[in-house]
């Protein structure tokens, strides 16, 4: 599950945040196909993410989840719900431009650092 659920974040929602990111700093052109590409993968690596962390996951793989997750599983999948939801409607929207790209983006974007500075161990 470690292995599964560090490949799902680097390769596909790493990855397509990589593309969006750089189109939010102007550093890519805006593309619509690229936008609703990445917001897409991003959703269909949300959908099982939250079962990807069974009791027996918790060390080992160089993990770098918080046990946080374990203490209130309930509480790290809340954000979860609301990722995928914020992914639907981005989705749903289908930013033409960058200005709609930008609205959507925000909350996305904000799902993915409040997850990472609540559930995840930083290691040195």
């Amino acid at each position: 599950a470690i292995g599964d659920r560090k490949a799902l974040m680097k390769e596909k929602v790493g990855a397509s945040m990589g593309t969006l990111g750089k189109i939010a700093k102007g550093e890519m052109e805006y593309d619509a196909a690229a936008v609703l590409a990445s917001f897409t993968t991003m959703r269909e690596a949300a959908g099982n993410f939250g079962d990807l962390f069974p009791e027996d996951s918790k060390e080992g793989g160089e993990t770098t989840a918080s046990p946080k997750i374990w203490e209130d599983m309930d509480g790290f999948k809340a954000p979860l719900a609301q990722f995928e939801g914020d992914l639907d409607a981005a989705i749903t929207a289908a930013p033409a431009d960058k200005d709609s790209f930008m609205a959507a983006f925000g909350p996305v974007a904000g799902n993915c650092k409040a997850c990472h500075e609540t559930y995840r161990v930083l290691k040195n």
